[in-house]
């Protein structure tokens, strides 16, 4: 059936008049489509769906791009959409000087067929590249070839074939502007024919995996070409390709972003996995001359995990066009899933293996650090003397004093600190330092706890609340491990990362590993007390920590954090990304091509103990390649 409307006169006019003031076209074309241009950019591409054929998911290949048209096919409405994006080229090659249009479609069935017959493997990805016989893009066609060729589905590389002499059109639709018209303006126009393996060819199913794969890997590629074509053919000078990319988020972004925070600030999931009876465990645990395993308790659940999860799942992250934030939203909505699925199993045998899931096993290389630390110290050593104990109140007035700091800074920075006596150490909570009510630690260690749990903590949860999204405050998936190396490093950077403290968090490791091995929690304790010389109070400390609710293996997380660290520092610079929220390691490139893009910001504090004595001196020397037991060796010079 003909469409009853095409694109009006008006309807050009309008998307003309924004651009030229340089703002944001989201709008719906008649029959189906969506005109997107996040801003003047001096390109657009474009994919118009077959009406004799299904087409399904060869559009979601663009339309992560900051500018792109999707369009019905229909012949009918040709001739208004070639006007539109004669007028969109039209405004823009006058403010750059020219201007690229990339057309994309699938191949047909029977040339796949062919094809298939020829390889031998339906999920081989291919493409084509199609290009008028004189063009003068010879750079930005290099650089979209051997892109397209980097892309890989199961393994296997993509073959690319460029096709010179051929109309850039699909077949069986009218060009989208003349080669004469679009020579007079400026224009060049670039054909991609896109070989499906997203789709399973003989029953046309969705193939989502390769799809997601496929849709990030390909605008990836048509990013990195048109920063070729841009510095190459335009008066623009980007400094960088992700500068090109969106700027703007639509409303599903951010209303996804608050779905996902608002459930995993729904429960504490430390908190709720940590139990409330551990100075009466202990002293039960040592009447019995610890030969029996105590009982913990834990706090109530506040959520229903089946009713949860259900939300969760009601997330639908597939509407987020931009790649790079819907692998965001994948992966912080399968760590919620986990974490979800451990609260409902507390203290049941499968709850290990849900922490296996969320925090890796420990590898060799963490597992033989361990042991060195604590062959390497001495069982005997011992925090600085000459400094009195501090009180659970007066760790909290330090504290106290800390934050206060941070707040002349930045007014935002509320948090609160808590005595407990359900805690047993230190933790932050929603933004709220947490201090047990019998907690006594050295005075010198406290400038280390406040680097530890202020000035990391604390600092990244209230620089992600000043960004835009929720998740860099609730904390993106896997940020614990950067979260923890960094609070660790913090420790040394002021010159608190004692010997006791690093044998403690080696022998976390210890522990975790002797859990993972089905060792119980008396095997643990002995291992740690007979063979590793822990104080027994210590050793009970640390394999609670580890047996708690089942068994959570997070705390090698501390170890592992540092050992990554400083592997990165030895290829770059200290990054003041770290702190804009909570983030793993692998997330520094989304952050930086999201900084260039102008969605995020700079972070809006930097940590009180950067600026201590000798902490630029020691972050110096840990570019040059130091293990963690080296940092015992320089202590000890």
């Amino acid at each position: 059936m003909a469409p009853t409307k095409m694109i009006s006169d008006q309807f050009i006019r309008q998307i003309d008049a924004r651009l030229s003031q340089n703002k944001r076209v989201r709008r719906n074309l008649p029959v189906w489509g969506r005109v997107h241009i996040d801003r003047q950019l001096p390109f657009l591409c474009v994919y118009r769906r077959p009406t004799r054929r299904q087409d399904e998911g060869t559009e979601r290949l663009i339309m992560g791009q900051p500018s792109y048209l999707i369009a019905s096919g229909h012949r009918t409405l040709g001739p208004s959409l070639s006007q539109l994006v004669g007028s969109i080229m039209q405004s823009m090659s006058s403010v750059f000087g020219s201007y690229l249009i990339v057309e994309i479609w699938s191949g047909l069935e029977d040339d796949l067929q062919r094809e298939a017959e020829v390889d031998g493997a339906l999920s081989k990805p291919a493409f084509n590249i199609v290009v008028p016989s004189c063009n003068g893009l010879a750079n930005t066609i290099q650089t979209l070839e051997n892109e397209l060729a980097n892309i890989a589905v199961h393994q296997t590389r993509a073959t690319v074939n460029l096709v010179n002499t051929g109309r850039p059109t699909p077949p069986r639709f009218p060009s989208l502007l003349s080669q004469a018209i679009a020579n007079e303006l400026g224009c060049e126009i670039i054909g991609i024919v896109v070989k499906p393996v997203y789709r399973n060819l003989e029953t046309g199913e969705s193939l989502p995996l390769v799809h997601q794969a496929m849709i990030r890997d390909f605008n990836l590629a048509l990013q990195r070409t048109f920063f070729t074509f841009v510095r190459t053919q335009t008066k623009y000078r980007p400094s960088h390709y992700q500068a090109l990319g969106r700027h703007a988020t639509v409303k599903a972004v951010w209303q996804i972003d608050k779905q996902l925070a608002e459930i995993s600030s729904s429960f504490d999931f430390l908190l709720q996995v940590t139990p409330v009876n551990v100075h009466e465990a202990w002293t039960k645990f040592k009447r019995h001359r610890f030969e029996r395993v105590p009982a913990f308790q834990y706090r109530p659940h506040i959520v229903d995990p089946a009713l949860l999860k259900r939300q969760l799942w009601n997330i639908h992250v597939e509407r987020v066009e931009d790649p790079t934030l819907q692998h965001m939203f994948r992966e912080k909505r399968k760590e919620l899933d986990a974490q979800i699925s451990m609260l409902g199993s507390l203290n049941k045998r499968n709850f290990v293996f849900g922490s296996l899931q969320l925090y890796g096993q420990l590898g060799n290389e963490l597992i033989t650090t361990a042991k060195e630390l604590l062959e390497t110290i001495s069982p005997h050593s011992r925090e600085h003397t000459g400094h009195r104990m501090l009180n659970a109140r007066e760790l909290a007035s330090y504290a106290r004093t800390e934050i206060e700091r941070y707040r002349q800074e930045l007014p935002d920075f509320d948090a609160q600190v808590h005595i407990q006596d359900s805690v047993s150490g230190l933790l932050v909570s929603h933004g709220n330092l947490l201090v047990g009510d019998r907690v006594r630690i050295p005075e010198s260690r406290v400038e280390a706890l406040l680097g530890h749990e202020i000035g990391t903590h604390l600092l990244t949860y209230y620089n992600g609340r000043a960004q835009p999204f929720k998740l860099l405050y609730s904390g993106l998936a896997g940020y614990e491990v950067l979260q923890e190396g960094l609070a660790v490093l913090a420790e040394y950077l002021v010159g608190g990362l004692s010997k006791p403290r690093l044998r403690l968090l080696a022998a976390r490791v210890i522990a975790v590993q002797s859990l993972i091995d089905g060792g119980s929690f008396i095997d643990a304790f002995r291992l740690l007390k007979d063979t590793y010389g822990l104080k027994q109070r210590v050793a009970f400390d640390v394999v609670m920590r580890v047996f708690r609710a089942g068994g959570l293996t997070k705390d090698a997380v501390y170890l592992r954090g540092l050992n990554e660290l400083l592997r990165y520092l030895q290829q770059e610079p200290f990054d003041d990304l770290f702190f804009i929220g909570k983030i793993a390691i692998d997330h520094i490139p989304i952050v930086q091509e999201l900084r260039r893009r102008r969605v995020l910001q700079a972070p809006s504090l930097y940590p009180h103990f950067l600026n201590a004595p000798q902490a630029a001196s020691r972050l110096e020397r840990l570019s040059q390649g130091l293990s963690v037991v080296d940092l015992i060796e320089r202590r000890e010079r």
